[in-house]
C-alpha cells in the first residue's frame, strides 16, 4: 500500500477524526473507502453511457419528438 499526503483545514481533520471515532474507524479507513468509491462512480458512469451508446443503435421512434410530459410519463 502507498502513502499520500493531503493538505486540510486543521479544524477540518480532528472534526473528521473525531467522527471516524465515533463511527468505531479511522480516518484513513474513511479517506480509503472513499477513494474506492470515487473510482467506482467513474467507472459505473463509463458503464452506463456505454449502455445508452449501445440501446442508440436499437431504438428507434421514427423521427418522432416526443414532450417532456410524454417522456416523464409513468
Amino acid at each position: 500500500m502507498k502513502n499520500i499526503t493531503l493538505s486540510a483545514d486543521d479544524n477540518l481533520i480532528e472534526a473528521a477524526r473525531a467522527r471516524a471515532r465515533a463511527e468505531h474507524t479511522t480516518l484513513n479507513k474513511q479517506f480509503r473507502c472513499w477513494l474506492a468509491d470515487y473510482v467506482r462512480q467513474e467507472s459505473r458512469a463509463d458503464a452506463a453511457m456505454a449502455l445508452i451508446e449501445e440501446l442508440r443503435g436499437h431504438v428507434r421512434t421514427g423521427g418522432r419528438k416526443f414532450t417532456r410530459d410524454e417522456m416523464n410519463e409513468r
